[in-house]
């Protein structure tokens, strides 16, 4: 929203700026030089042997090296005049001028008191800081926060948990507060010449884990855990970043610190030697100023490389620890990473040539809002109980022969759906959680994919290569119409090498040519014939639902271009979903439809309603079904409970939590036990004993709780357990080898299959296109959307119905429809027409508004049967 574009707004501003700023930098070095008469930098006016240039070749140049990220020299303390202006920026690369001393005497004997500073604690950073508030110098404190925030070793031994303070000791430590009046050049100056001077020219990891802090080496710690005191670190930053020249001071340790980081990981295996290396990232991530302006370019992009080579191990016990964080600690990181992914996708042209996967900022920082992402999920409500049983047998997977085999090449991914590696590290599924500690969709990145090339981006998904990153592994990032492109390819694909093996059969066993799912029913016999027809198909080769559907009305011509499938599904919907029928219950309160306990209809008509719900989403087309939310829970894999009676039955949700409420004596005063009753079909009582001998036990203020639970076990998945087994096995049979449980969540499963009830019809008629004559402005269009946006919303739901074959949105909204008005022919008494295939209205030029409603209206009310070619 407005929000949003604020956002890519100032972060464009502030991506121009620093780019002003850094080609100042450059034209200044190539122009008067760093004045550094020792200069090493083949770029700068103070090295030796530098030619000359005029003003205008000088600027040409600087853009030239600003492009190649060259080398940038810091000011020598001889030009500090004009240095001033730009010298917070000497982050941009790591300086080649070096040797600075400074003047003042009293700062040299400060100074040498901490030398031997090479880790910090809370109380050495406040001892320091008084020091310098005495002088009104803060350099000291910012050459040692410049050597300890870019080393390695100092950081991972800094903030190390002791004894614990005591409330005395917090409350002292908490009252001391900083001056902030001091030479502000002074401190830039020292926070530019911190790493140079003090930091280790090379990464430190070698000497990690050989305990230089002693004591507090010896914690074991628990899975959760690490031996940094994160409570103190946040004490720490919230007293140095309000000091604007100490806040540069890490900025630019940063840049320093993380491509050694990244060497260390990627090299030097440190995690696995020594893991309180991982109190270097806990360390950094506090850093509450992590996702402002001056970190997008350089310190922010280097660090996430590093943090995205940590071991699996590492980044499991991340997620564990910060799952103990608070939803607003949680959202701090989330904007922090989304806000760079942001940055890069919108300060660069990413097509199909330049791939938004081949941006090593914005793989590196999705790939650290995945560990944020389970740290979320951990830190939510969880259910990890309640799961679905497997299916007693497995499903067959596709033809015995496969493409691959055909062509010489072993099958790959027998391994079935695919499950990331992080989520099996942790042992935790998305699924599990009931709530996550902040929404799910503040996970979802819309720049991102509104760049991503998703065909591109699902190859990479199938192949698996080290060298190409696919957004499709970190699924939270995408939103539902990327996911269902993904799946769109996916399914494609699938029927297409359905297709191919068939062909391929035919060539070499000789047999019959049936490249797609061919289904030829009856109107008047709809359900037993797709029945018969797919419960052969399900014995014999369950591939073959996996083909293209292709239906055929008996008596009727039509060639199938996705039009008559719709038709198909929508009848069998209806058919299946009538009450008469009995196979399900339709509560008149909530609208929605439920597994009937006492059904006399057999399984097999259970699995070809599931199968039905597969084939939709295989074949992307929308039903008209209305399930509670459960039902989609339990088809991935958990298990309905007592909170999901809330939408599935709000009344007895209601008694039953009533019943929990209860302050006076239940035993006494509800005469309950565990024996409930239900009516079957005929309104005749049923009595279940949820425990054995239930009519004599009664339920009382102790054991209600198990008695909630066993009445919402009994009511959402015992009774049905039949029927819903037989539904599941019929849905898995087509989806089983798909992506579908990877990629979505069960609300995101309930969109593709029924799509969304939200009907935005001004999207819709930005998006329609025209044809046979008829342009957006001409006469009959206009008065035509002017007639649709004056109709009721049920008569909107019939111009869709009579349209596309559904009253529903597709996934992504009616934008996504792409609808066309065709002519035709001139002004007549015959009524507008439709093609549900294509989404095509073939509207005649009729001679006035009110003809022009008249003949709509009496189209789309009279339409089942007729009309829809």
């Amino acid at each position: 929203g407005a929000n949003s574009h604020i956002l890519y707004w100032t972060l464009y501003m502030v991506k121009r700026a620093a780019a002003k700023h850094l080609i100042e930098r450059y034209y200044h070095q190539l122009t008067e030089g760093c004045g550094n008469e020792s200069c090493s930098n083949s770029w700068c006016a103070s090295s030796v042997g530098f030619n000359r240039m005029d003003n205008n070749a000088a600027a040409v140049k600087a853009l030239e090296l600003y492009k190649v990220n060259a080398k940038l020299c810091d000011p020598h303390p001889s030009k500090k005049g004009t240095a001033s202006a730009y010298l917070e920026s000497s982050a941009h690369s790591n300086s080649a001028c070096s040797n600075r001393k400074m003047n003042h005497k009293d700062v040299h004997s400060v100074r040498d008191n901490f030398k031997d500073v090479n880790y910090l604690t809370e109380e050495k950073v406040y001892e320091i800081l008084d020091i310098c508030g005495e002088k009104e110098d803060y350099s000291p404190l910012i050459r040692v926060i410049g050597r300890v925030f870019s080393s390695a070793e100092g950081l991972v031994q800094s903030f190390r948990r002791s004894k614990p303070h005591t409330k005395e000791e917090l409350k002292s430590l908490q009252g001391k507060d900083e001056d902030k009046d001091e030479d502000e050049k002074e401190a830039a100056a020292c926070s530019a010449t911190a790493m140079e001077e003090d930091s280790p020219a090379s990464s430190s990891s070698s000497r990690l884990g050989e305990g230089s802090s002693g004591e507090n080496d010896v914690q074991k710690l628990a899975p959760d855990e690490v031996s940094v005191d994160i409570e103190a670190v946040r004490r720490v930053y919230e007293r140095l970043l309000s000091n604007e020249k100490i806040e540069a001071a890490f900025l630019n340790a940063l840049v320093y610190l993380s491509p050694n980081v990244e060497c260390d990981l990627t090299y030097h295996n440190v995690y696995s030697r020594d893991q309180n290396y991982l109190n270097l990232f806990v360390i950094v991530m506090e850093n509450s100023n992590l996702h402002s302006p001056e970190y997008l370019e350089i310190a922010l992009p280097q660090f996430c490389k590093a943090m995205s080579k940590l071991p699996l191990a590492a980044q499991a016990k991340l997620a564990r620890l910060w799952s103990h964080y608070s939803a607003e600690q949680i959202r701090r990181m989330v904007e922090t990473f989304q806000q760079l992914i942001t940055y890069k996708v919108i300060s660069n042209e990413f097509n199909s040539r330049n791939l938004v996967n081949d941006d090593d900022a914005v793989v590196a920082s999705t790939k650290c809002l995945k560990i944020v992402y389970y740290a979320n999920v951990l830190g939510g409500d969880l259910d990890m109980e309640h799961n679905e049983e497997e299916d007693e047998e497995p499903i067959p997977e596709s033809s015995e022969l496969t493409l691959q085999e055909l062509l010489g090449e072993e099958r790959r991914n027998k391994k079935g759906p695919r499950v990331d590696p992080l989520e099996t590290e942790l042992g935790i599924r998305t699924n599990d959680c009931r709530r996550p500690l902040i929404p799910f969709e503040e996970f979802v990145n819309e720049p991102l994919n509104e760049v991503l090339e998703m065909d591109k981006d699902y190859t990479f998904f199938k192949v698996e290569t080290e060298n190409k990153f696919s957004f499709m592994t970190c699924p939270f990032i995408l939103n539902a119409v990327t996911k269902n492109l993904g799946l769109y390819y996916d399914n494609r694909i699938r029927m297409y090498s359905e297709r191919r093996i068939t062909v391929l059969y035919s060539l070499v066993q000789g047999q019959q040519l049936n490249p797609y799912l061919r289904l030829k029913v009856r109107r008047d016999h709809i359900i037993d014939d797709a029945l018969v027809r797919l419960e052969m198909i399900a014995m014999e080769n369950p591939a073959d639902l996996k083909k293209q559907l292709y239906v055929e009305f008996e008596g009727e011509q039509g060639v199938d271009e996705g039009g008559v499938s719709k038709e198909f599904f929508q009848l069998v919907v209806e058919e299946i979903f009538n009450p008469d029928i009995g196979m399900f219950t339709y509560d008149e309160r909530t609208k929605l439809f439920w597994f009937n306990a006492s059904s006399f209809e057999n399984e097999g008509q259970y699995t070809l309603i599931g199968i039905v719900l597969g084939l939709a989403i295989y074949n992307n087309c929308i039903l008209d079904v209305h399930f509670p939310m459960v039902v989609y829970r339990k088809l991935m894999g958990k298990k309905g409970t007592f909170r999901d009676l809330a939408d599935a039955n709000p009344v007895l949700y209601q008694s039953l939590t009533e019943l929990l409420d209860y302050e006076g004596s239940v035993e006494d005063d509800m005469m309950i036990t565990f024996q409930i009753s239900q009516t079957d079909l005929f309104g005749n009582p049923l009595m279940y004993d949820l425990r054995e001998n239930g009519d004599k036990i009664p339920v009382t203020n102790e054991n209600r709780k198990e008695f909630v639970a066993q009445y919402a076990e009994y009511m959402l998945n015992k009774s049905v357990e039949k029927q819903f087994k037989a539904f599941r096995r019929g849905f898995h049979m087509v989806t089983n080898e798909s992506p579908l449980k990877y990629l979505f969540r069960p609300e995101e499963i309930e969109l593709l299959i029924c799509g969304s009830r939200n009907l935005d019809f001004l999207a819709l008629e930005e998006t329609t296109e025209y044809d046979g004559g008829y342009n957006r402005d001409s006469r009959i269009i206009k008065e035509f959307w002017e007639t649709l946006h004056s109709f009721g919303e049920e008569q909107k739901r019939l111009f869709l119905q009579f349209t596309t074959g559904t009253d529903r949105a597709p996934v992504g909204g009616l934008g996504k429809l792409k609808m066309i008005i065709a002519k035709n022919g001139p002004d007549t008494d015959r009524l507008p027409t439709s093609h549900t295939c294509f989404n095509v209205l073939l509207l005649p030029e009729y001679s006035s508004k009110e003809k022009l409603r008249e003949r709509l209206l009496k189209a789309i009310t009279y339409a089942k049967g007729f009309g829809m070619l």
